[in-house]
């Protein structure tokens, strides 16, 4: 359901760009020695002026880089880890583990030798800074040697340019991924905002609820999977916890599995007393470390679930430029009620794109071309049903730099939420689940009716127990998949509107496959 050229780069200037390594054909790797910085504060040159200046000794400097180790893997099977050692001790907690991809804010020769030999790609980790620093930085990393560059937060136009032909990993905000552009050499986009995963709680600790009425769900599942409906892009959401947190162990394995369900990975932050008392190999502090590679490998064992695109009979017409890259909203809706529903971009509207759709919502009306509200208008002469927004509203969105809507919007959306409730009732639209409130669900759909998957995340601090699934089509085989588990076939029963199959105990996460 999720597109290589380099993506497009807002406003690229002219010049000579850098010479790159990964994802090149050059066999060169001549090392050269001396590279100094240039203060552009004192020459008193712009820092796009000082960038091309120094895109010679870039070039040069990425001499020394060898070309990636054959037995690493490609971008798109990349598991990345902020790490946060310098030590090349530290990468024995890799063992047995799928991670595979470190992500360092200041790397080193020595670590990243210590894990390229263990065929680990180094990524060193760039954030914006005064004064052309990021240029040093850039510079630095490339000393060390590194696999690619991880730009985390918003450049000064050109500068993945200026490092053309080198592995570059954009994080950058939302509103600025490059939705529908063509891919750079790695396939990969992502961004450093994310909402942290779990129920969400009012001041004095009590469970917040939504314009759903259910126990609201703080998830990023809703963007990812509005991003995803754009192509073929393997996609990061790079959030880190809760400064001054110490993060429970449920909380990050629902941090995996919130991105795991959507197709997305999630770059495994570690807060700082889990990574202090790692560095000391504190007992519960490995179990902890312990589970949440078993969740990494969990997703991992099945790559196939990211290829299966969103399944369901209700399709979601909206732009990602309004209220598309939110978390909490439509979207996130309609998911807190277990109703499987598929983000369709408006740029990406088709009678293709609504093919097995029985229901359709058109969230803003007014942002549709004339061809695009003739293929609605064909939808609805095929027999389909249609909701669109009322006259004159509008997608909210988020306050510049912002991920989340303010109260007032949500109360907006309210409105055509109940409208959207109203429309579908009680109807199975593919999936229907039951005790099921403290749960997020997607539901895939493989073409042909060949494979179906349904996922389930637990956003509470208990397993939920008795779960029913109830489900459309002529899926007479069920398999239970579990975390570190053996996977369990499932007694199919009779429903009144198709099949059915009940889980004795959800933890964090399970899987329900479906097959003819």
């Amino acid at each position: 359901m999720d597109g290589g050229a380099d993506a497009p780069v807002r406003g690229r200037p002219p010049g000579r760009p850098i010479a790159g390594r990964l994802g090149t054909n050059s066999a060169s790797e001549e090392r050269v020695q001396g590279v100094r910085p240039t203060n552009s504060a004192a020459t008193g040159m712009s820092y796009s002026n000082v960038m091309w200046m120094r895109a010679g000794r870039w070039g040069a400097a990425l001499g020394l880089v060898p070309l990636l180790c054959a037995a690493a893997p490609p971008p798109a099977a990349w598991v990345p880890v902020r790490w946060p050692w310098a030590d090349a001790q530290s990468l024995e907690l890799l063992v047995g583990t799928p991670v595979n991809c470190l992500l360092l804010k200041a790397p080193t020769p020595e670590l990243v030798a210590a894990a390229q030999a263990r065929g680990v790609v180094a990524l060193g980790v760039v954030t914006p800074g005064g004064e052309g620093s990021e240029g040093r930085e850039i510079e630095r990393a490339l000393a060390a040697k590194v696999d690619g560059i991880v730009l985390e937060g918003e450049f000064p136009e050109g500068t993945r340019a200026g490092i053309q032909g080198a592995a570059v990993i954009e994080l950058t905000a939302r509103s600025r991924l490059p939705l529908g552009s063509p891919l750079g050499s790695t396939g990969v986009i992502g961004t450093y905002q994310g909402v942290w995963p779990g129920i969400a709680l009012e001041e004095d600790g009590a469970r917040k609820s939504g314009p759903t009425s259910s126990v609201w769900i703080d998830t990023n599942t809703g963007f990812l999977r509005a991003v995803r409906a754009w192509g073929s892009a393997t996609v990061w959401i790079a959030n880190q916890p809760p400064p001054k947190t110490a993060v429970a162990t449920t909380r990050y394995l629902q941090a995996i599995a919130d991105a795991g369900i959507s197709g997305a990975r999630w770059v495994v932050a570690l807060d700082e007393d889990l990574a202090g008392r790692l560095a000391a190999r504190e007992e519960a502090a490995m179990g902890t470390w312990k589970r949440i590679a078993g969740m990494l490998t969990y997703f991992e064992k099945h790559p196939e679930w990211r290829a299966i695109p969103e399944g369901g009979q209700l399709a979601l017409v909206q732009d990602p430029d309004k209220g598309g890259l939110v978390s909490g909203g439509i979207l996130d809706m309609i998911a807190v009620k277990h109703t499987p529903v598929r983000p369709i971009p408006r740029q990406r509207l088709s009678a293709a794109a609504l093919a097995g759709a029985t229901m359709a919502v058109d969230v803003d009306p007014s942002a549709l071309t004339a061809e695009q509200k003739e293929i609605l208008g064909a939808f609805t002469r095929r027999g389909g049903t249609l909701l669109s927004g009322p006259p004159g509203w509008k997608d909210p969105v988020a306050v510049e730099g912002g991920i989340t809507l303010e109260k007032a919007d949500l109360e907006r959306l309210n409105d055509i939420w109940h409208d959207v409730n109203a429309m579908i009732g009680r109807r199975n639209m593919g999936v229907r689940l039951f005790n099921v409130s403290s749960m997020l669900s997607n539901y895939l759909a493989a073409p042909g009716g060949k494979t179906a998957i349904v996922h389930l995340v637990n956003y509470s601090d208990y397993p939920v127990e008795n779960v029913a699934v109830h489900y459309l089509g002529k899926y007479q085989h069920a398999t239970l998949i579990t975390p570190g588990g053996a996977d369990k076939a499932l007694e199919v029963y009779k429903t009144e509107e198709g099949w059915g199959v009940d889980v004795d105990r959800v933890g964090v996460c399970a899987t329900i496959r479906l097959e003819p």
